[in-house]
């Protein structure tokens, strides 16, 4: 049985840049770098959910972290995070490796650095409560796939390396 007993977890539109809010997708799909990346440090991929999608849906507007953290949304992300904390553990309990959380600067849901977005907050609390200390990352908010993503794509190895 060939396993590295290595995860990542990813914002969602890491993987499905359709998920972003219109006009704001920076890519047609994923973020081909990225997921090369990953794929090449031999990581599995977990894919967090879209809470703004699955709140509003596809066709949203753009809106604040303030336009956002109402009760609703903040108790939706609260249970994704559950959920998500609830995965960690079972890979943990199990023997495999975090070996890191990636985020989405500026976003007011899953933001790391500077301002965190709602759903990182209710995630970084409920791992802190766990016990659980997770490497975390944050994809710039000007981030493309070409030369300029060179600088994240380092930061990235960093993150990965054992």
């Amino acid at each position: 049985m060939e396993r590295s007993k290595r995860i990542v977890f990813v914002s969602h539109c890491v993987l499905n840049q359709n998920a972003v809010v219109y006009p704001l997708a920076r890519a047609k799909g994923a973020y081909k770098d990225i997921v090369k990346e990953l794929i090449d440090s031999d990581v599995g991929i977990h894919q967090l959910p879209c809470p703004e999608c699955s709140h509003l849906g596809l066709k949203r507007k753009p809106m604040t972290k303030d336009e956002y953290d109402a009760d609703d949304y903040r108790t939706l992300n609260r249970n994704f995070a559950s959920d998500a904390v609830k995965e960690i553990k079972e890979y943990l309990s199990n023997d495999y490796e975090i070996a890191g959380i990636i985020g989405i600067n500026e976003s007011p849901t899953c933001g790391i650095e500077g301002e965190p977005g709602i759903f990182m907050e209710e995630f970084e609390l409920l791992l802190k409560r766990a016990g659980i200390a997770v490497k975390m990352i944050d994809v710039p908010a000007d981030y493309h796939d070409d030369t300029k993503s060179a600088k994240f794509i380092d930061e990235l190895r960093s993150l990965l390396v054992r």
